[in-house]
């Protein structure tokens, strides 16, 4: 963690020039300097840059509260996550407060008491911006104690009065004090329990149990709603609703360019030890989004970008087990490896009731779709006359997720034009792996463009005329 600030005291605070500012003053003064410099507001949220980040950016410039809508998966929580990172790094708060209060302005009983009797002399801490952020995942059982406080039968049983301030139990919001707080799922939060946050929003303070208590709150903060619970089912009370500042719509990633950053940067293909040649991830960005579009899935439980991160995963890890089942020296993804994503991934789509008993094989012919149209788009036009003379030869070439590169390339022999095949798919290594990968993925292709005929063999597929 990068280096504590010096003051330990609130003489020392006074003396080092300090100044205090709210939190939305801290974002807003921070954003502004992002936004002058050029440096990157928001690190690692991909495809928002003109559409959700300038609404999100006016919004906290205005010191609005906040709502983000969207279908699960499209990064709402990331983008919450990251306004965190426009706090100051570290800011003091009176040493021991649980709700943190700044020294020069405390709150609490505890911190009130304390600055009288201690004075100039009152303890300072200091914490940084990443233990600034609360997070709530809204549940059905989530009570007005875990959000707001309680009574603690503990401090009672010490022997303190039941009406003493300090009996108090904080709940997150509180403890959140002078940092972001997130509700994720708000519509999920019951009712009753909606009401809690009312204060918060429009008197920022606070109230526990009938105690004679204002609490004063700093904080910043932020909701996550699905849209057909937020506007469809009417589950956010429409007090709560008007107190929000903004409301903010959040999407899937528009392009397929998009699609493609967005997997390279959330697949852990490191961890799962494998290369995913990039014809490949592009076939499963495509299918992604062909899954998203289609009709037999319903559109308002949306399609998580989650989905295509976990079908990289699960292709690199296709090669990785094939690799350690045949001996392979290096693990390359290749087309045999996909089909097994649409038994992993079918939990992740609700189909419409329509289509029940039919989701593997609408998964598997959008993934044939995918395929064709990422060979179109790279291999689309080119001159694959010597692959296919090999076949018009009289050649079977058989295929699968246990058949080694080696073995392949073995079967479909040497192919006039292989580096040109290999270049147009953007692959610069010339090991085993990525030639087999090349080739297989080229017979795929000429087989859904029905240049080509495939037969199912057990877990594999041969290739011919």
């Amino acid at each position: 963690m990068p280096h504590i600030p010096e003051p330990r005291t609130l003489r020392e605070l006074r003396a080092s020039g300090h100044i205090h500012r709210t939190v939305k003053a801290e974002i807003r003064e921070n954003l502004l300097a992002r936004l002058r410099s050029g440096e990157p507001r928001f690190q690692g949220i991909v495809g928002f840059d003109d559409t959700v980040l300038p609404q999100l950016e006016r919004a906290l410039l205005a010191g609005h509260d906040l709502v983000l809508l969207g279908e699960r998966g499209q990064g709402k929580t990331r983008l919450i996550r990251t306004v965190a990172g426009l706090l100051d790094e570290w800011t003091p708060v009176v040493d021991g407060c649980e709700i943190n209060d700044h020294p020069y302005a405390p709150s609490c009983v505890r911190c009130r008491r304390l600055a009288g009797e201690l004075g100039e002399e009152l303890p300072v801490s200091w914490r940084h911006r990443d233990e600034r952020y609360g997070e709530k995942l809204a549940t059905p059982d989530t009570s007005v104690g875990d959000l707001i406080g309680d009574v603690d039968p503990i401090k009672i049983a010490e022997g303190r009065t039941l009406g003493d301030p300090e009996t108090v139990h904080y709940g997150l919001v509180p403890r959140s004090n002078r940092g972001v707080f997130s509700v994720n799922e708000l519509p999920d939060l019951a009712e009753r329990i909606q009401v809690a946050l009312l204060n918060v929003l429009e008197e920022r303070d606070i109230q526990v149990r009938g105690y004679n208590l204002r609490l004063p709150l700093d904080l910043l903060l932020i909701a996550s709603a699905n849209p057909e619970d937020y506007t469809n089912r009417g589950r956010i009370i429409t007090p709560l609703k008007d107190r929000f500042g903004a409301e903010i719509r959040t999407h899937y990633p528009l392009s397929i360019e998009t699609e493609l950053s967005l997997i390279r940067q959330e697949a852990d293909l490191d961890h799962v030890g494998a290369d995913l040649p990039d014809h490949l991830i592009e076939t499963i960005a495509r299918f992604t989004r062909l899954v998203r579009e289609s009709t037999a899935v319903d559109s308002r439980s949306g399609v998580s970008a989650r989905f295509s991160i976990a079908a990289a995963e699960t292709a690199a890890a296709s090669a990785v087990r094939r690799a350690a089942l045949t001996g392979e020296e290096r693990a390359v993804a290749r087309v045999a490896d996909l089909p097994g994503i649409v038994h992993t991934l079918r939990g992740k789509v609700e189909f419409e009731v329509s289509e029940e008993g039919r989701e593997t094989e609408v998964l598997a012919h959008l993934l044939r779709r995918a395929v064709a149209e990422t060979f179109r788009g790279t291999l689309g036009g080119m001159d694959l006359s010597a692959l296919l003379e090999k076949f018009s030869q009289g050649a079977q070439v058989e295929s699968g997720p246990l058949v080694p590169a080696s073995e392949l390339l073995r079967r479909i022999g040497p192919v006039s034009g292989l580096a040109k095949i290999m270049e147009r798919l953007g692959i610069g290594d010339e090991s085993p792996g990525h030639a087999a990968a090349a080739l297989e993925f080229a017979m795929e292709g000429l087989y859904l463009l029905r240049r080509l005929s495939k037969d199912e063999v057990g877990g594999g597929a041969v290739y011919r005329t």
